[in-house]
This record gives structure tokens, sequence and C-alpha cells, in this order.
């Protein structure tokens, strides 16, 4: 199966990409939706979380609160290749299930939507790399209504990740989202053509379930 790995900072417009090749028909899988099924309510996963971080990361429900733990691991280092060390295995665990899913049912391609894909050295497991680029004043306010966190708090999450002129130099296509939604599909157009040259045959197999989450 080729898998290409679909990439940029918090507030880019990745999910929006993500969408464009799924009304395509091409599955895509995120790094972001499956670090949330691994923690789920009574998972070994959240167990570990908790044992490392303590109570205080959970929400009145029992659910992780991500911006208790984002408030902790976002301003110390240490503290977030902690829990990189706690999820990542079970992620890329899950991952492989997926995988094994979709080539069950005769998909041969599939985009992996991961933030932090060139941090975690993933890109070589990747055929190529695709990383949508936004300028950074339209990221901010995006997250900003998005997830609800002031300017500070959305600054400190892109400072952890990778500079796009690193990504860049790293990737293999790039997606500028610096205009309308038009103007992106069209550019998503163009790349689907590159990747998926259009043949006579059946149509391919419909998509799974989704299995994303916000980017």
């Amino acid at each position: 199966m080729d898998i290409y790995g679909l990439t940029g900072g918090i507030g880019s417009g990745k999910s929006a990409v993500a969408a464009f090749f799924e009304d395509f028909g091409v599955p895509v899988v995120s790094a972001d939706e499956l670090s949330r099924v691994v923690v789920t309510p009574g998972s070994e996963g959240l167990g570990a979380v908790v044992a490392a971080f303590g109570d205080g990361v959970l929400a009145a429900n029992g659910e992780l609160d991500r911006r208790k733990l984002g408030a902790v691991v976002f301003k110390d280092p240490t503290q977030r290749v902690r829990l990189e060390g706690i999820l990542h295995p079970r992620i890329r665990d899950t991952f492989q299930d997926v995988l094994a899913a979709l080539e069950a049912t005769g998909h041969t391609m599939v985009v992996y939507e991961v933030p932090l894909l060139f941090e975690n050295n993933l890109d070589k497991q990747m055929k190529a790399v695709i990383l949508v680029s936004a300028p950074e004043d339209q990221r901010i306010a995006r997250v900003m209504a998005r997830d609800k966190l002031t300017p500070d708090e959305v600054r400190a999450r892109m400072a952890a990740q990778m500079d796009d002129a690193s990504r860049r130099a790293r990737s293999q296509y790039v997606v500028e989202n610096d205009g309308d939604l038009e103007h992106l599909r069209g550019q998503v157009d163009a790349l689907i053509g590159k990747l998926m040259p259009r043949k006579p045959g059946p149509p391919p197999p419909p998509p799974p379930p989704k299995v994303r989450g916000k980017a």
C-alpha cells in the first residue's frame, strides 16, 4: 500500500485538504484521532497518561482533558517527550491495524495526516510527503476560533513544531492554503491527478469510516 504523509503546522488547513482526498475516495487516517482512540476511558493508554501526569489531566467525566494536558506539555519539552513516549507506540500499533483493514478492503493508497510527521521521523516511512502551508497570522486566527485558545497558547503550540521552511525542504509536494476553499480544492485536485492518474476500469473501493480529527 502507498502511504502518503500529510502534514503542516497547527491551523494550516490539513483537515480541509484531507476532506478533499476523501471526496475522491482516498482514505485518510488522522494521527490526532488515533491519539484520542488510545486514551479512551478505561484504556491502558489513559491509565499510563494518568500515572505519568496525575489525575489533574482528567475531566469530570473521566475523559482526558486535552487542554489541561496541553498546558503542561507545551511549556515543558521534557514533559512533552514523556507524553510522546506513552502515546506514540500505541498510535503506531493502532495505525498498523487500520492499514491492515484498508488493504483487506482493496485500498492501495492511504493518506496519513500527522502534525509532527518530521519531528517524529515518520517521513522515511512514507512514499512522499504533502505539506499544507498557510500564513502564520491566518493559522493563529483559525486555531483561536476553533479551540478557544489565546494567541500566546497558540504560539506555544506552534513553537513546539518544526518551522515551515524546514518542512518545505523535506516535502515532495506543497499545497498553499493562502486563498479560499476553491483555490485549495484546485490544488488538491491537481495533486491527486499526479498521485493517482485516471485510468479506465472499476471505481475505487468506497472509503471506510473516517479516522480523522482536528488539525
